[in-house]
């Protein structure tokens, strides 16, 4: 009895210490993506660009473009091959489309950085819940998950802050350079990582979990995605959170500071990064306190955290565009977005726990894929498309982006919709998991 603990304690730590290696990439990972959105008006009024909102809203969409279409060849493979290895080429294309975007002098040059960046870091984004998902037992499993995703909106304070302060310092070009560096030496340790069996942490026998793992992966078995309500109403519910969202983050510096000058930028991006970094960390909190409070009494709690959060954002959101003060933007935004950042670690844990280990990476790359698509591919460009319209028929910049923002309220209570919808099937469908790997 006595001997137990100690068994135990040696793979708590490597489990511990690979989440905290996996929690700095993915900060650097929000780094590099976000560090465009403080800068794009700046990027936009570059006299080897001069690139229109249409074009600027298009520029931030290429990169969740290939993003999305790389997603499901990155799933594949995350199925069958080590998944550290994986991570490591795709945090190190990442770094250096990051370091290539300040290299660029043409539309195309910059549109092509910020694709390669979208391959780099689906590579990322799809592989790493399932290695998660493989070192932590599902009751500690939405503890792990969202700790790890508390790195997206310290990385994406991060790259408001940076951004604004490193261009002021020394210009737009070198804030790229040094956030795209460190990532290739982080690339390296990626490969230094511990990888765990698929399906180590479910809870089975190793004779099962080695029977289950031997079975054949085949379409039928991805096929099973579509029928598996509780993973189709959560991706359709982030998908639309992510529309509002990304195009949210997209715009908001610029709707901010409309002028694009260096000391408005950087103002605005220290602010902004402030109110991610503070509602990001109390929403994923809470999120996560939540779900595992309400969890424990309640079936499909999980959904209703999501859902409920998601629907009460979307007034504070509206309020925050309709403010008049900077003191009053900020506070309705800091409360909007920390209603909204509830679903991170509860909606990210839902999908691991419905899909089987064999085709999660698969699954995580279908949900990645829907979610773009539908989501912050077509807002960003939407948003920019509505902003120009309205401009050319007379409306002041200032009031052609509020109209261009309002577009994402509509999406924040639909996406609400389809997370409460979930409720009634999560329990079923995570039981259904378990019997496939036992039987």
């Amino acid at each position: 009895m006595g001997s137990a603990p100690a068994a135990v304690a040696p793979w708590r730590s490597v489990a511990n210490v690979t989440l905290a290696a996996l929690f700095a990439m993915n900060l650097l990972n929000y780094i590099d993506r976000f560090i465009l959105q403080a800068l794009l008006r700046t990027v936009a009024k570059d006299p080897a660009l001069n690139l229109d909102d249409s074009q600027s809203g298009v520029l931030v969409s290429a990169f969740f473009i290939s993003y999305t279409l790389f997603s499901p060849i990155v799933g594949w493979f995350g199925d069958r091959l080590p998944r550290k290895r994986l991570l490591a080429v795709g945090v190190g294309v990442w770094s250096l489309a990051t370091f290539g975007t300040g290299l660029a002098h043409s539309y195309g040059e910059i549109i092509f950085a910020r694709s390669l960046l979208g391959i780099g870091e689906a590579t990322y984004a799809v592989l790493t819940p399932s290695l998660i998902s493989d070192l932590f037992p599902r009751s500690k499993r939405n503890t792990a998950l969202t700790v790890f995703y508390l790195a997206i909106p310290i990385g994406a304070a991060l790259g408001y802050g940076l951004g604004g302060g490193l261009n002021w310092l020394l210009g737009w070009r070198a804030a790229f350079y040094i956030v795209g560096l460190p990532g290739l030496a982080v690339a390296v340790a990626a490969l230094f990582l511990h990888e765990p069996a698929r399906g180590a942490a479910e809870g089975v026998g190793e004779a099962e979990r080695q029977r289950f793992e031997a079975l054949p992966l085949s379409w039928p078995l991805y096929a099973t995605l579509l029928r598996n309500r509780s993973f189709v109403l959560n991706t359709l519910g982030m998908a639309l959170g992510a529309f509002a969202l990304g195009g949210l983050q997209a715009w908001t510096p610029t709707y901010l500071a409309p002028g694009g000058e260096e000391d408005e930028v950087a103002h605005v991006g220290l602010w902004l990064g402030v109110v991610v970094a503070g509602s990001g960390f109390l929403g994923t909190a809470l999120g996560w306190f939540s779900a595992e409070r309400l969890g424990r009494r309640w079936q499909g709690a999980y959904f209703w955290v999501c859902g409920l959060s998601t629907l009460a954002a979307a007034p504070f959101i509206l309020l925050a565009l309709l403010a008049r003060t900077e003191l009053a933007v900020y506070a309705f935004m800091f409360l909007g977005l920390t209603l909204a950042f509830f679903n991170f670690g509860p909606a990210n844990t839902i999908n691991v726990n419905v899909t089987s280990p064999k085709i999660r990476a698969a699954a995580v790359a279908v949900n990645l894929f829907l979610i773009h698509l539908l989501g912050d591919i077509p807002s960003p460009a939407l948003m920019g498309t509505v902003s120009d319209w309205l401009q050319r028929t007379g409306t002041v910049p200032k009031e052609a982006l509020f109209w261009a923002e309002s577009v994402t309220l509509p999406a924040l209570l639909l996406s609400g919709l389809f997370f409460c919808l979930g409720a009634r099937y999560l329990k079923g469908d995570q039981e259904a998991v378990l019997r496939e790997m036992r039987h």
